[in-house]
């Protein structure tokens, strides 16, 4: 990921030399490089040169050539992941409508399109819309590609998501356990999106407070990340935060906390402080002192990850959000803790 960063920088900088800021190369070795920063969580240099190469694919190509409607899909993803939703909202409803124009309702790329456009709608927290559109994609999907493909499978997962993100939960695990069963058979038990779907399984069992099927599955996809993916991929990165999580929501605070600890070490090490797992895994082991009672760790830890969410992230961003909901609780909380006198001393 960020190790890649420089190799691209370097091929980029060579093709605009050799072909042109304009060939079609350079736009692509461009759209890679976005592609990294994103990936690196470094949206700040992502988005501007994404916007960059999507206006000149669009002037070079033309607005209907697919590899303009590509950028500009990717385009809206890094403004979602920057937390502008209704950019990344409107931005995605328009490269559709022309990919069903140019390529055809029924187009691969026009499903993946469709697929993002949901996820859109269920950040925007348009459940229903994004449910409904999930729906019709699946089914579309399951008759244009078959139901075994990989496409399929995961529109399947991101309607099971969906589904847990409207509180139907009847139809979440039901759909989560079907869609292990076809990894397992179709790409098989170590397939990165086989884990993927065993994780989100652990995720629909913790939702619904089943903890002791959830922590051995989180467990088992912590253990098989590190053993497929690597111990500092980001998936088994985010493996660990969620078994802490797992083990928080059961109690176990003498796990969890070591382990949000390591994890969080880990994350920042490889991703950066910025990073938006890093600001997540940190709220989280913020979160994880407060449980324990251990205030004076838990609030300096929540004004560090809101300072930096503040610095990274957009204005508005869910997890800057969150941070900021969590703090203001924590200082409650420690506010009714303190001595009256000093409580008086705080208000004035």
């Amino acid at each position: 990921m960020e190790q890649s960063i420089p190799h691209l920088q370097e091929t980029t900088a060579r093709l605009e030399q050799s072909l042109g800021p304009d060939h079609p190369d350079t736009l692509m070795s461009r759209n890679n490089l976005a592609s990294a920063y994103k990936l690196a969580g470094d949206l700040a240099q992502a988005i501007p040169l994404l916007e960059r190469t999507s206006a000149d694919c669009e002037r070079v190509l033309g607005p209907d050539h697919p590899d303009t409607l590509m950028l500009r899909n990717n385009l809206a993803g890094a403004y979602e992941s920057a937390g502008n939703v209704a950019q990344a909202t409107t931005l995605f409803e328009r490269t559709l409508l022309d990919a069903e124009k140019i390529l055809g309702p029924d187009h691969p790329h026009t499903l993946t399109l469709r697929n993002n456009l949901a996820g859109a709608y269920e950040s925007a927290g348009n459940v229903a819309q994004a449910t409904a559109l999930f729906e019709r994609t699946l089914l579309d999907a399951e008759k244009i590609l078959g139901p075994d493909h990989p496409h399929t499978v995961t529109l399947r997962n991101n309607l099971a998501r969906a589904y847990r993100a409207s509180g139907d939960l009847g139809k979440t695990i039901p759909l989560h356990e079907r869609n292990l069963v076809d990894r397992e058979r179709v790409l098989g038990p170590d397939h990165p999106h086989t884990l993927t779907t065993r994780n989100s399984l652990a995720h629909a069992y913790r939702a619904v407070g089943d903890l002791k099927r959830a922590i051995p599955l989180y467990e088992r996809t912590l253990t098989d990340r590190k053993r497929v993916l690597g111990p500092d991929h980001p998936d088994t990165l985010m493996s660990r935060n969620n078994l802490a999580y797992a083990y928080q929501s059961a109690g176990q605070l003498d796990r969890a906390i070591p382990l949000y600890q390591r994890a969080l070490a880990d994350i920042e090490r490889i991703l950066g402080p910025g990073h938006p797992n890093t600001l997540m895994t940190r709220n989280n082991l913020a979160g994880a002192y407060e449980s324990a009672g251990d205030l004076g760790q838990a609030v300096p830890l929540y004004e560090r990850t809101l300072r930096d969410c503040e610095r990274h992230l957009s204005p508005g961003h869910p997890i800057a959000d969150t941070v900021r909901s969590n703090l203001e609780h924590a200082r409650r909380v420690q506010g009714r803790q303190a001595p009256p006198d000093l409580v008086h001393g705080q208000v004035q």
